[in-house]
C-alpha cells in the first residue's frame, strides 16, 4: 500500500490493544521536546463530530465536551502545541500544516497505513494475544511495515506525584484498565471505577465524597479536565513519563531523513 507524503514529519504513537497503554502521557513527554508541533487524535468520548481545533498553540479554543478528555489533556499539558480532533486524520494533518506545524504526532495512528509516518507501537504485557472479540488486540502488526517497538521499563518509565494530597482521599476514575493505578496509589479510603471516557456528574462525585467522609476526591488528570469546574476539593494523581534517549534519537534520525 502506498503512503501519502504530506511534506511534514509525522510520528504515530499507539498500541494494538484496546485500553490504556500510556500512549497519551508518552506522547506528551516526547512532544515537549520539539517546537512547531501538532497533536492529532480522533477524540473518543467527545460530544462533537468532525474537525475541531482544540488549541492553536497559544490558547485553548473550546471546552472538554467538544474536545473529549484526552485532547483536553494534550491542550493543557502541551501549551505550545496545536491540538486537533478529527475522525479523518488526513483532514487533521492538512489543517495542522495550514497552521504551521512541521512535526505532527498522531495519537494512535498506526492503522492509518495510507499516511507516510514513523510508527511507534507500545508493547502490551497482556497474555491473551487473540484479536477482538476473543482477545484485546484490534489488529496484528503488518509484516512489511517498519515499526519501532517501545517497551515499558526499558524505553520509558512511569512516575506519579499527587497534587494537593489530603488526609482522606477517595479515588474516582474513568480510565481504561484502572487497576494499573494500584501500583501508584497513596493511602486512600475507597476507590470507584467508571467506564473509560465516562462523563461524571457533580452530584455523584459529591455523593461519593460524602459516603466516605473524604477530604478530597483523587482523580487522574484525564478525569480532572472533565470536573475542574465542579468546585470540589480535588487531588490529582499526575503521571509523568521519563523517556529513554533512544526514542528521541530515532525521531531525530527520521526528521533528518536518515
Amino acid at each position: 500500500m502506498s503512503s501519502h507524503d504530506f511534506d511534514a514529519d509525522i510520528i504515530s504513537i499507539g498500541n494494538l490493544t484496546v485500553g490504556g497503554s500510556g500512549k497519551t502521557p508518552l506522547t506528551i513527554a516526547i512532544a515537549k521536546k520539539y517546537s512547531q508541533v501538532a497533536v492529532i487524535l480522533r477524540g473518543y468520548g467527545r460530544e462533537s463530530h468532525g474537525l475541531h481545533v482544540i488549541s492553536d498553540g497559544n490558547s485553548i479554543l473550546t471546552n472538554v465536551k467538544i474536545s473529549g478528555d484526552e485532547a483536553m489533556v494534550y491542550a493543557q499539558k502541551l501549551k505550545h502545541a496545536v491540538v486537533i480532533v478529527s475522525e479523518d486524520r488526513i483532514e487533521g494533518i492538512l489543517k495542522a500544516r495550514e497552521m504551521g506545524a512541521k512535526i505532527i504526532f498522531l495519537d494512535d495512528g498506526y492503522s492509518k497505513h495510507n499516511i507516510k509516518k514513523l510508527d511507534f507501537l507500545i508493547v502490551s504485557n497482556i497474555k491473551n494475544t487473540a484479536c477482538l472479540p476473543a482477545g484485546p488486540y484490534r489488529e496484528r502488526a503488518w509484516r512489511d511495515k517498519n515499526i519501532e517497538y517501545i517497551y515499558e521499563d526499558k524505553d520509558f518509565q512511569r512516575s506519579v506525584k499527587v497534587i494537593n494530597p489530603t488526609k482522606k482521599m477517595v479515588l474516582a476514575t474513568a480510565i481504561a484498565r484502572a487497576s494499573r493505578l494500584n501500583a501508584f496509589l497513596p493511602e486512600i479510603v475507597n476507590k470507584y471505577y467508571f467506564e473509560d471516557h465516562y462523563s461524571f456528574t457533580k452530584e455523584e462525585l459529591v455523593d461519593i465524597m460524602d459516603k466516605n467522609r473524604a477530604t478530597s476526591l483523587l482523580v487522574t488528570y484525564k478525569d480532572y479536565v472533565k470536573i475542574q469546574d465542579f468546585n470540589l476539593n480535588i487531588s490529582i494523581l499526575d503521571l509523568y513519563i521519563d523517556v529513554n534517549e533512544r526514542i528521541f534519537n530515532t525521531i531525530d534520525r527520521y526528521i533528518k531523513g536518515l
